[in-house]
């Protein structure tokens, strides 16, 4: 299957879509060092990236209509900072915005389905409005806003469009905010996902069901041991009395132990090796970043937990989510091919930019892991619609 992914970043989404099979037709970034990230690993023959087309651009002035009919599907993460708990919160008024070229590419296109990710923060009733009006305009792209039509005109007449009761919406929509840590990501990362299908398909579709839980990873270090076992350390922690007796009565539910274990930061990072010693320069991204420190709620991620929301700011402020406490007391921040294992990034995808560049590509990027999951699962409703057809 073809497809075009938009606002690529560090190549989360893009590369899920490539391990679910989809062949992209364009990749579309207007990053530098983003897109100098891709070439690097092309000129490595970096499995996964190797013969993306590499667009370095901004999205808007892309000729999406050369692609009409050839595409299955459309992806892409939208800029998240008009809606971030760390911006400005200025929604369309962010020149940052990219949801109407999204549209605008699903209207010239009119692929199969689509994609796109975005902060939790879209969801807020700050922007219940903005994300109705994304909506409507992802139901209905061909309707287009009118030369001297506001937003507010332009939305009031796409709800009497869709409600009116002789006109079905040219794509079924639906959202929802996933944990990454429900789908084996070591990290808990809240992203609400927006997808598509072209209504004329009949495709039935509904959100993947999480593969992993957090009981799960509770049960394995206070019931059974096994997480402790595994690492080969004692146990650490404890729950209160009223907090074990309620996991001992939900381990009996039929359906415990269908899931497995939350993935924590010692899971992903067991095997590497410390990045201040020798063996560490064997390590491509594996260098130390002096200067982590702790202070009121900057205090990072533990090591038996999933770790906090990789961020994309310098280091990671407010809440230190760039850094971890270590065993042996103290925190440092986590090197970029720590980052990249929590965004479950194969290892021999290099990144050449500076620590703090690499990170921002980093903490915005969609975790490899629950791209691939979502993608695969909108393969086999389109692969299912195509033999109903």
């Amino acid at each position: 299957m073809k497809s075009l992914e938009l606002f690529a970043g560090a190549g989360g989404l893009a590369m899920g879509m490539s391990r679910a099979g989809f062949k992209h037709a364009a990749v579309i970034e207007w990053n530098k060092a983003a897109c100098e990230t891709f070439r690097d690993n092309q000129r490595h023959h970096t499995d996964l990236v190797e013969g993306w087309p590499i667009h370095e651009m901004d999205a808007s002035q892309f000729d999406y209509g050369a692609l009409a009919g050839r595409i299955d599907v459309v992806s892409g993460g939208p800029p998240c900072q008009p809606f971030s708990m760390g911006g400005k919160h200025r929604a369309h008024e962010d020149p940052r915005d990219m949801f109407p070229v999204a549209v605008g590419a699903i209207r010239d296109i009119m692929p199969k389905a689509f994609i796109f990710e975005n902060v939790r923060g879209l969801t807020r009733s700050t922007f219940a409005g903005y994300f109705s009006y994304i909506l409507l305009q992802l139901q209905h792209p061909e309707i287009v806003r009118r030369a001297g039509e506001d937003g507010l005109a332009h939305q009031a007449r796409l709800e009497r469009e869709h409600t009116a009761s002789n006109r079905a919406p040219t794509y079924n929509v639906v959202f929802d905010v996933l944990n990454a840590a429900d789908f084996g990501v070591p990290q808990c990362r809240e992203r609400v996902f927006l997808v598509g299908f072209r209504s004329d398909l009949g495709a039935s579709w509904s959100f993947p069901d999480p593969t992993h839980s957090r009981d799960e990873l509770l049960r394995s270090k206070f019931l059974s041991g096994e997480y402790w076992r595994d690492h080969d350390i004692g146990s650490r922690g404890a729950l209160s009395d009223r907090a074990m007796k309620a996991l001992e009565r939900r381990s009996d539910d039929a359906a415990a132990g269908s899931l497995g274990r939350w993935r924590t930061v010692r899971d992903a990072l067991s095997d590497l090796p410390d990045p201040r010693t020798d063996s560490a320069r064997l390590i491509a991204n594996h260098d130390f970043t002096p200067g982590a420190r702790v202070y009121k709620g900057h205090t990072g991620s533990r090591l038996d937990e999933p770790a906090k929301t990789l961020k994309a700011g310098q280091h990671g402020v407010p809440g230190g989510e760039n850094m971890f406490v270590q065993d042996v007391g103290g925190v440092r921040y986590f090197t970029v091919r720590e980052a990249a294992r929590l965004q479950t990034f194969p290892d021999q995808y290099s990144f050449p930019g500076v620590w703090t560049e690499t990170m921002r590509q980093l903490g915005n990027a969609v975790p490899v892991t629950l791209a691939e999951v979502m993608a695969r699962s909108i393969v086999g409703a389109l692969r299912g619609a195509a033999k109903e057809l």
